[in-house]
């Protein structure tokens, strides 16, 4: 069905992160993914869904070093341990006011997402509840998945197919997977339009790993920020939206691109490792 081409995880929510050759997947997704994040005195964990509180995180990148320990690159180069109390005073400046790493999920933690202003970014009822914070942004306020840093689904996955699709819907667009912060791209080799549609339900071998397909992947804001060296691009989620729009649980019809995962089986998956459906998705269930 597909082959892996790139492997990625994010030691830190929202810092850019790392492209790894082979990685350990156990139940709580692969390993070393969001295991820290940043949060500030009102147990906010920082995201870049809401961009203007927490959007220059992605001007930082985290990785796992050969003895296991998690470091930062700041922007201006300087790369730190996320146990270096250093590394706190400098996020607080980058960010002005008081933050700090940690890899204890508050009981009580808010993930706060701007709104898109694009219709299919979030359901009717969600923008309805929305709110303007201290910065001016229309934002709603939900929290992370229980016990973890993951919006979500622990394993995220993008198909080539879909970036391909998306590149002839917005020529202009730079659909490099990296902006959908995916933890597997998986190469369907030329398979029409948006594959991964139908694999909800089904069971997915990837190497010696086993996932389930859960849901289509609703988009936020943040394909269209700045990631590395690839540039802010507005009309990336308008362009998602136009074209691919899908029912999502009961939230209606929303932008969505990729899958969210959870781990059935553990194992190690490597970038090459082929993609296998095990199981047909059940009829009714959305995005099929």
């Amino acid at each position: 069905m597909g082959t892996v081409t790139a492997l990625y995880r994010y030691p830190v929510k929202s810092m850019l992160g790392e492209a790894v050759i082979a990685v350990a997947v156990t139940e709580g997704g692969l390993s070393g993914d969001r295991v820290y994040a940043v949060l500030d005195e009102t147990d906010a964990v920082g995201s870049a869904k809401h961009p203007r509180k927490w959007g220059a995180l992605l001007r930082c990148r985290s990785r796992l070093d050969e003895s296991g320990v998690v470091r930062v690159v700041l922007p201006d180069g300087t790369a730190l341990s996320v146990e270096d109390p250093d590394l706190d005073v400098e996020l607080s400046n980058l960010l002005g006011r008081h933050v700090f790493v940690s890899a204890a999920v508050p009981e009580h933690g808010r993930l706060e997402r701007a709104v898109p202003e694009y219709e299919g970014g979030v359901s009717d009822a969600v923008r309805e509840s929305a709110s303007v914070d201290a910065t001016g942004e229309s934002i709603t306020s939900g929290s992370v998945a229980p016990g973890t840093f993951f919006d979500f689904g622990r394993v995220h996955l993008v198909t080539t197919s879909a970036l391909a699709r998306m590149r002839t819907v917005h020529p202009a667009g730079d659909f490099d997977a990296r902006r959908f912060r995916p933890n597997l791209v998986v190469d369907t080799h030329g398979a029409p339009g948006f594959p991964e549609d139908a694999w909800v339900g089904s069971r997915l071998r990837v190497g010696e790993a086993l996932f389930r397909v859960v849901v289509p992947t609703p988009r936020c804001v943040v394909p269209t920020l700045g990631h590395d060296e690839l540039p802010p691009d507005p009309g990336i989620m308008r362009a998602v939206a136009r074209e691919h729009r899908i029912p999502v649980f009961d939230l209606g019809r929303l932008s969505c691109l990729g899958v969210y995962l959870d781990v059935l089986e553990a194992g190690t998956v490597r970038v090459g490792d082929a993609s296998t459906l095990q199981e047909a998705a059940p009829a009714g269930i959305p995005g099929g």
